[in-house]
């Protein structure tokens, strides 16, 4: 009989060990052509609403921000500026994200990033016993309480997704 691979642990969850938060490693397969929280919540089986993705942004005054919103949906520029203090902002080059945050597109998580960085969750996450987020690396997740994450990152809640 074959052994199940041993899942190796990311920057992510050595942190959550760390700080002795309550987690779950969830593995899945990665479509390389496909990167898309959908595509993840249907290999994880999970309903696309607990599976978040997490989205750097720029504002004009307050530098980067973190927003962390279920799969299927978009930010909303405008109320993520306001609740970060800028006047406007965008979504960061592709190009950026790895030299900002340590992480690529596909694997990028709101714990451990190069440095913290205000962090943004979409309210929806409260309404979870848990929700999935990258664990840093494509083809894991980390499984966690939504409150547990918020505290961990020192995020807030804000309704930031277009409706």
């Amino acid at each position: 009989m074959a052994k199940n691979p041993k899942i190796e642990k990311t920057n992510a969850a050595r942190l959550l060990d760390r700080a002795k938060i309550e987690y779950e490693l969830i593995p899945y397969t990665v479509d390389e052509e496909n990167l898309a929280a959908t595509h993840v919540a249907e290999e994880l089986g999970e309903d696309i609403a607990t599976v978040f993705k997490t989205l750097i942004l720029k504002g004009d005054r307050a530098g980067h921000f973190v927003c962390v919103i279920p799969g299927d949906k978009e930010v909303d520029l405008k109320a993520a500026a306001r609740v970060s203090g800028n006047k406007k902002c965008d979504l960061i080059p592709m190009k950026e994200l790895l030299p900002t945050t340590g992480y690529i597109r596909g694997g990028c998580s709101p714990i451990g990033m190069k440095r913290p960085f205000p962090t943004f969750i979409h309210a929806s996450a409260l309404d979870y016993d848990h929700i999935y987020i990258s664990a840093g690396v494509r083809g894991l997740q980390i499984k966690i309480s939504p409150t547990a994450l918020i505290s961990f990152v020192g995020a807030t809640v804000e309704e930031i997704i277009l409706e």
